[in-house]
């Protein structure tokens, strides 16, 4: 009946039991899967069926592709058992140091559906290290006078494993005046130290040799030695004493190099040498990053710390006195965490393409976030910067997931540039970004887009036929043929014919070429239009204009415009008074240059002179000016040889050729014009004055009669077939200007007229307004020419032929002539 009664309580509790089970089972698969495994384990030991523990029958695992998601490559799981392998050597001292738990924690993957799994692998220490002291030997100096009972700290031996297999015990070999006491600092670690148990006597014996053995509690027992030589001194009864056992010190990790941790005080009774302590480390091994001083005791950081490497230093310090007797102190360095580590922003899985099709919510990319610092400064804020169609998921710890959040149209968003912020919970905070783009696709609804709205060409003058000279480039969004793009001249302000003989383009690159070397002074710039056309069906194409603009190269010498030779070829001279003053202007070098800019910066030079020092030249401005006063000894003639160069590399020159004659008069300058100046004979003047007195007076007496007739005529005809007697007009005929260089240096036509000035020299005006077809440039009237210019046979055949700067006054000039005129009548009377 008991039975009975039991089976139906069963009955009655099963249904409130199965649920209650049913939520420890969920859990439970909730939680971590643990597994504990030996460290040193050879690669492929099995540590667990990794697979059954997750619920996953075998024929899920090519489907569910189970994978372990880990930085360091420690464990893999078989894809066809699903077993969980070690991958790599497992060394539980070199992963987690002396640490009394040490486990490794990663993620299993699983696709289809994904989903991740904590893993916990916990590495038991196994006795592979074998105790080791520091130093193979030490050396002790006692004194004779140090009592039994006295107490000396040896050199402690340092195991890396952990509990029964880390260093347990100290033996020393068997000797009647020493034994070993084993001492346990706070932090558990034990040091042996070497007690006198009877008096020394150096003079009896000066050393002993001893065997210190250190010893663990592993199975089977490791251990090592070292030897102790303990030399016998005199009279250094007193050890140094530190003022602590045991410093402890905090100390952050972004500390500069230099910075001073602490400084340790040790004292000694004794006097003199014995009581000079000097300061040094014990155990070099962990003392890499700090420096001793060793008079001071002085503890300074050496190299940088890193809380995520080291977290705690223990540094054994030896204060050792003159007589050679030693204390010990251990400091204790603990590494406080700064927030010095930016999250990482890690992508896991990302794909090529996405269709703009793609529904929403569809998972995108996996991505997880790492920070090596802990606590506070390593909990992680992940999220999603701008205003983008996506959105972040929170998968499970520091992983996340990327999914759709909206419409995707590749006609408005070709691609999407996503940027993920890292931000951690330490003060100050860090961040870290990282951006991948997303491509989406289309048709053909894009046309060309060049690169620039309009594109400006500078190429130089003379370049070789040929040669590239610009590039255009057009950018096409399409895919494709639908984005390949093509480039010919569609339109130019150069005629159709002469246009291929000047540019053409490339179709698939958009080169444009030079087919002929230009020319600055015929064509200084020219315009194209360019049209980029895509292979789209139907094809779009866009067009964008080129001005070509030409360079000026320095390839025009300059032209001298004056002085300019006579019409049979020879020079012309000017002359100047010889009471000319120093800075007085003889004359003007004109010259221009077809060219431009600095080609065309126009310099003048004196190459050759026949008295030097007496001209001078303006460099700019070709005037010629007097440097100082003519001399008794400096020749009437004189010649100067000018340079014209333009400002090109290289310069271009053209030279000039003055002829400067010192004279007061028109008379006393002719003899002086002459190639072969030969005294004159006085009575060859006379002949020669009496045939030009009687040449005037026959050219006075038909002059007389010609203007009689035409007064007659004027009477009886129109005014205007008669402008040329008008008042002012020398002759009928047309301007005499010299040629127009509109594209050189003077930007003007630059005429060269006759001032009707005090002065007897030229001046050089610019002629603003046009001249008209009855008015001459130069008058014979002009008291500053030595001949009469305006000749109408002569203004028909060529320009002005010959010029000078006089040097006489009007006055002068005026009764020079009336003299002649005068002498000439009394002499035709005469005879």
């Amino acid at each position: 009946m008991g039975s009975g009664a039991g089976e139906r309580s069963w009955a009655e509790r099963r249904p409130v039991l199965f649920p209650f089970l049913l939520s420890l089972f969920c859990l439970a698969l909730s939680e971590q899967i643990r597994y504990r495994i030996p460290e040193e384990m050879p690669e492929g030991s099995v540590v667990g069926n990794l697979a059954k523990d997750l619920r996953l029958s075998v024929h899920e695992l090519p489907t569910r592709k189970l994978r372990v998601s880990s930085e360091k490559p420690y464990f893999t799981v078989s894809a066809e058992s699903g077993e969980l392998l070690v991958s790599s050597r497992l060394d539980r001292e070199q992963i987690c140091g002396k640490k009394p738990a040490c486990a490794l924690e990663f993620e299993a993957v699983a696709e289809n559906p994904l989903n991740f799994y904590h893993v916990n692998v916990e590495i038991e220490d196994v006795n592979d290290h074998t105790p080791k002291f520091t130093q193979s030997s030490f050396e002790l100096q006692i004194s004779e006078s140090t009592k039994p009972g006295a107490r000396f700290i040896l050199g402690s031996a340092q195991d890396a494993d952990i509990g029964t297999n880390s260093l347990q015990n100290y033996q020393l070999s068997p000797d009647d005046h020493f034994s070993l006491m084993i001492k346990e600092k706070l932090d558990g670690s034990k040091y042996p130290e070497l007690v006198l148990k009877m008096p020394l006597d150096r003079e009896e014996q000066k050393s002993y040799h001893l065997t210190l053995t250190a010893l663990d509690f592993g199975d089977p027992p490791l251990s090592s030695t070292a030897q102790i030589q303990v030399l016998v001194t005199d009279a250094n009864d007193n050890p140094p004493m530190f003022s602590q056992e045991l410093y402890r010190v905090e100390l952050p990790e972004n500390v500069f190099p230099g910075t001073t941790v602490l400084r340790v005080m040790a004292t000694d009774q004794d006097e003199g040498v014995n009581a000079e302590v000097t300061f040094s480390f014990t155990e070099a091994a962990q003392i890499s990053q700090f420096d001793l001083n060793p008079n001071t005791g002085e503890i300074i950081v050496l190299n940088t710390l890193d809380f995520e490497e080291v977290r705690e230093y223990s540094i054994v310090l030896e204060a050792r006195d003159g007589g050679g007797m030693i204390a010990q102190c251990t400091v204790e360095i603990e590494i406080l965490d700064i927030n010095d580590n930016v999250p990482e922003v890690i992508f896991q899985s990302l794909p090529d393409l996405i269709m703009e099709d793609t529904k929403l919510g569809t998972h995108i990319a996996l991505l997880k976030i790492r920070d090596k610092d802990s606590g506070y400064n390593g909990e992680v804020i992940c999220k999603l910067e701008g205003s983008v169609p996506f959105k972040i998921l929170t998968s499970s710890r520091n992983t996340y997931k990327l999914v759709t959040d909206g419409v995707l149209d590749r006609e408005q968003t070709p691609e999407y540039n996503i940027t993920i912020t890292a931000t951690d919970r330490g003060k100050p905070p860090l961040s870290s970004s990282s951006s991948i783009t997303l491509h989406i696709g289309d048709v053909n609804d894009n046309m060309p887009v060049f690169e620039q709205a309009s594109y400006v060409v500078h190429v130089a003058e003379n370049n070789p036929p040929g040669a590239s000279i610009a590039q255009v480039s057009a950018s096409d969004p399409d895919l494709g043929p639908n984005g390949h793009v093509s480039y010919s001249i569609v339109a130019s302000d150069l005629e159709p014919r002469a246009l291929s003989s000047y540019v053409s383009v490339s179709a698939q690159s958009g080169v444009l070429f030079a087919q002929r070397a230009f020319d600055h002074e015929q064509l200084r710039a020219f315009e194209l239009t360019l049209q980029a056309r895509d292979h789209g069906s139907p094809a779009l194409s866009a067009n964008v204009s080129l001005r070509v603009l030409v360079g000026d190269r320095n390839d025009n010498a300059p032209r001298v415009l004056y002085p300019a030779l006579g019409p049979d070829g020879s020079a012309l001279f000017d002359t100047v008074p010889r009471a000319a003053q120093p800075g007085y202007l003889v004359t003007k070098v004109v010259a221009v240059d077809a060219d431009s800019g600095h080609n065309a910066w126009l310099s003048y030079h004196v190459l050759q002179a026949s008295e030097p020092g007496l001209f001078s030249l303006g460099l700019r401005t070709g005037e010629v000016r007097t440097a100082r006063a003519l001399g008794d000894r400096d020749a009437a003639r004189q010649r100067l040889l000018v340079a014209v160069r333009d400002g090109g590399q290289p310069p271009l020159s053209a030279t000039a050729t003055l002829h400067l004659v010192f004279a007061d008069s028109l008379q006393e300058a002719l003899p002086d014009l002459s190639d072969n100046p030969t005294p004159s004979d006085p009575q060859g003047e006379l002949q020669f004055y009496l045939v030009v007195a009687l040449a005037l007076i026959s050219v006075l007496f038909l002059l007389a009669v010609i203007l009689a007739v035409a007064l007659h005529l004027r009477r009886s005809s129109s005014p205007a077939s008669w402008g040329c007697f008008h008042p002012g007009l020398c002759v009928k005929s047309g301007p005499v200007v010299p040629p127009n260089y509109s594209e050189g240096t003077l930007p003007y036509s630059y005429n060269l007229c006759v001032a009707h000035t005090g002065k007897t020299e030229f001046n050089f005006l610019k002629c603003n307004e046009q001249l008209s077809s009855g008015q001459d440039i130069l008058c014979g009237d002009s008291p500053g020419a030595l001949f009469p210019l305006c000749n109408s046979s002569e203004s028909a055949s060529h320009q002005v032929s010959f010029l000078f700067v006089a040097s006489l006054s009007q006055a002068s000039l005026l009764a020079s002539f009336v003299q002649q005129y005068l002498l000439t009548l009394c002499l035709c009377v005469i005879l």
